[in-house]
Parts: structure tokens; sequence; C-alpha cells
């Protein structure tokens, strides 16, 4: 693939030249690869290049040749392969999956609930996978903080069967194409949660209220998702964030004057969502948002994904 050897050199230290970003993010998603676990592993391992490929392989498998004849295209500014032409068509034919209340709300508040995101045996399947890969059972309370599983509450699993099955979903790539106004997007390869309640020892570990995008000006539009696994209540764990922020973060960044924008504590705005099992959680990456306490008896479980435009953007930097 191209531009491989040139992000294995760069992500190595072996040389200084970098791809842009859209490019090395498909890339990343089109080998299936989450981007924790390659930037660990290379930062771990310093791979050569043919132990970088045999160790991809080993994790991702082959990747699909025509997810890769896309990605060779979307960088040479082509057409895309005439079956991914098919499927966008057919993606842009779909009934709504979000309707027009819910579009409404999307517009005000910057999140919207896709409900029956996923089924409910599709849920079950990827929660059992979440319970075996942080070694716990839900009748058992005790098994549910073995931090050497975890990082907080992320877990850093990208490749299960029953994660890939989610990706594929056409009404979860309906809603955010009704979102960006476009099905030509490209889906993340994203990890998994484990948010288990507070008890004394485990006190909830973040990550709190943040932004995962440069504040610089101006904020390019872009969407994040969580998928919740279980069923959610307010109090156990569920996502929380600031509604309504884009209509108002052009004036509140021009109101700050010396303040650093990610050291204020917005926390007296947020609010919780939540939603049932299967339910997709999606909002603006403008909105402040994170997890919140789980004080619940019952743990948090939930996918992370989103899907984006590869579409180059400016160089912005970090703020």
């Amino acid at each position: 693939m191209r531009g491989l050897a040139t992000y294995w050199a760069s992500l190595t230290g072996r040389s200084g030249e970098a791809l842009p970003y859209e490019q090395w993010r498909t890339l990343l998603d089109t080998l299936g690869l989450g981007i924790e676990q390659v930037t660990t592993h290379a930062g771990r391992q310093r791979p050569d290049y043919d132990g970088f490929v045999a160790w991809i392989l080993d994790i991702a498998g082959m990747p699909d040749p025509v997810t890769v004849a896309r990605y060779h295209a979307q960088i040479d500014g082509t057409v895309p392969p005439d079956l991914v032409r098919s499927q966008l068509a057919a993606i842009d034919a779909a009934p709504p999956a979000l309707n027009d209340a819910e579009l409404a709300s999307w517009a005000e508040d910057g999140v919207v609930v896709l409900r029956n995101a996923i089924t409910a045996a599709e849920a079950e399947a990827a929660a059992e996978a979440l319970w075996e890969l942080v070694g716990g059972q839900a009748a058992d309370p005790d098994s549910w903080y073995d931090r050497s599983r975890r990082q907080g509450i992320m877990i850093q699993h990208f490749q299960h069967p029953a994660q890939a099955v989610i990706r594929r979903s056409s009404r979860i790539h309906k809603a955010f194409a009704q979102l960006w106004g476009t099905a030509d997007l490209w889906m993340t390869t994203d990890r998994m949660s484990f948010n288990p309640p507070e008890r004394p020892g485990d006190p909830f570990p973040g990550p709190h209220l943040h932004w995962d995008a440069s504040l610089t000006r101006p904020i390019p539009f872009g969407t994040q998702g969580i998928l919740y696994l279980t069923d959610t209540a307010a109090d156990q764990g569920a996502l929380q964030l600031v509604p309504g922020f884009h209509r108002r973060i052009d004036a509140w960044l021009d109101s700050l004057g010396d303040r650093h924008p990610r050291e204020v504590d917005l926390s007296a705005d947020a609010v919780t969502i939540p939603a049932r099992a299967g339910d997709l959680v999606i909002w603006r990456e403008d909105l402040p948002h994170g997890a919140s306490p789980n004080r619940s008896p019952r743990p948090r479980l939930a996918q992370y994904l989103t899907m984006y435009s590869a579409e180059p953007q400016p160089k912005r930097p970090w703020l």
C-alpha cells in the first residue's frame, strides 16, 4: 500500500517525512488498525519495515482489496471502484435513519441519539466480547476492576468480529451521511470502553470534559460517537457533554482573554446522555465532552466509533 513505508519510517523515528493527516488516518482504517495500538507497538518495539508489515497482518489480517483500491483512489483524486460507488449510492438512496425532529435537535444541541443503531443480538455479542476482554463476569462485581486489562475506562482492542459487524452497519452509515451531507465517509477503527461503578480505592479515572480536536479557528465540522452495548442510565457513567456549545464556542473563545480554553471548568453546563443497548450517541467534536462517574450498581459497556470525510483540510496548530 502506498504511504505505508513513509508512515512506518515516521512512526519509528527513521524519517522526518510525514503523511498528511487525512492520508495516514484512512491508511490505518483501510488496514483495520486502531491509532493507539499502532503507536504503542511502534514506540515500544521500533520494528523494521518487514516486521511492521508482519505485525499488521498478524493483528488485522489482509486488508480488503476493494477498500485498498478506494484508499488509493482517494489519495490520487480519482474515481473509486465501481463497488464502492454503488455502495455509497445505496446509502444515499436508503430511507432516513434520523427523522426531521432528530435533525432539528442535532442542529440545536449538536448531539443526537440514533435509536436501534444495531440489533439487540449485535449489541449482546459485542458486550460478551467486552466482558471477555476485561476478564469480568456480570454477576461478580469484584471481577470488574482488573486495571491491567484497561487504560482507565478504555479497552484498547480493535479487531474482534463483533466490532467488525458494527462498523459495517448501513443504518449507522446512513445517519452519519445525513449529518455530513454525503455518504462518502470512512469508518474509524476505534476502541471499546468499560466504566465500572466507583468504589473505595477505585475512583472515576476520567476522561472528564475535553475536546479531541484543536480549538484553533475555524474549527472544521467533525463528529464523534459512542455506542452503548447495554442499557445505560444517566448515573451509569454515561457520556456527558455541553449541548449547544457549537453555537457559542466562538464568542466563548473570544471572551477568555489570557485563560487557556482547556483549563476552564464547564462541568456546570454538562448533561449526561442515557440511552438503550444498541443506541448510538453522535455529537459534534466542537462540544466539550467526556465520560461521567458511574454511581449506579452496573458498569457501562460501550464501543466508540465515528465516520469522517477524507477530504484534505488545512493544517492547524493545536490549541
